[in-house]
């Protein structure tokens, strides 16, 4: 049985179809539930983009576990220059390809970074399908990613100021049509105030037919 797990702002752990995976695996986060010595397995590390919000541990979490760092190429030309020792696969936004068994996709993202382009994923395999948005405003674009990918499960930013705000990530789950929605990347910082309450009811009103789940630091959801 599968599992995703919130660590705190857009930092999730996962394992589907036996893969164990993280995405912006931020360990140090405020809000986190773990250490970084409690990490002692992981395949493959998904990063959207290259803020130390999302960055975070990257480095460190593959060195400890020998997992392949995933992240568009430019930020892999990077990581590698850092660190020589790491394993990072560089893709770009395009087309799903197969990592130890899972498809995955980059998608677009509109924000900013230091190298490459901000990007978000979807990861698919036999037990779920999962669409980590990464840091975004909403786009029509999304659209698209529901309909070409259908991920069951997105991670949606809600927090405003850096990226949507609760009610455009509302709109987001309209566009993309998950079965279940669960809100990152909100007030972890006094300035990403977006309410995962408020997320809840927009998405009543404007898209009833996606669940929304509020985890808490630490929680996790099976599939």
């Amino acid at each position: 049985m599968g599992y995703l797990k919130w660590l705190g702002h857009a930092a999730f752990e996962a394992e589907i179809d036996g893969v164990k995976i993280f995405f912006d695996p931020w360990i140090d986060n405020p809000m986190s539930p773990v250490k970084l010595e409690d990490i002692a397995k992981a395949d493959l590390i998904f990063v959207t983009h290259d803020h130390g919000d999302h960055l975070g541990n990257v480095i460190e979490i593959s060195k400890k576990t020998g997992a392949k760092i995933v992240a568009i190429f430019d930020l892999c030309e990077a990581l590698k220059k850092e660190c020589s020792s790491i394993e990072c696969i560089d893709m770009n936004i395009g087309s799903l390809v197969e990592l130890d068994g899972l498809k995955v996709a980059i998608t677009p993202a509109f924000h900013s970074c230091f190298h490459g382009h901000p990007a978000g994923f979807v990861v698919k395999g036999k037990e779920t399908s999962i669409y980590h948005a990464g840091d975004t405003c909403l786009f029509k674009d999304m659209e698209l990613i529901g309909e070409i990918y259908k991920p069951e499960i997105a991670l949606l930013p809600i927090g405003g100021w850096y990226t949507m705000g609760p009610y455009e990530a509302a709109y987001a789950v309209k566009l993309i049509k998950p079965k279940i929605a669960i809100p990152m990347h909100y007030q972890t910082f006094p300035a990403i105030k977006g309410s995962p309450e408020e997320f809840k009811k927009h998405v009543e009103d404007l898209y009833p037919a996606t669940r929304i789940i509020i985890l808490k630091p630490g929680e996790k959801i099976e599939f």
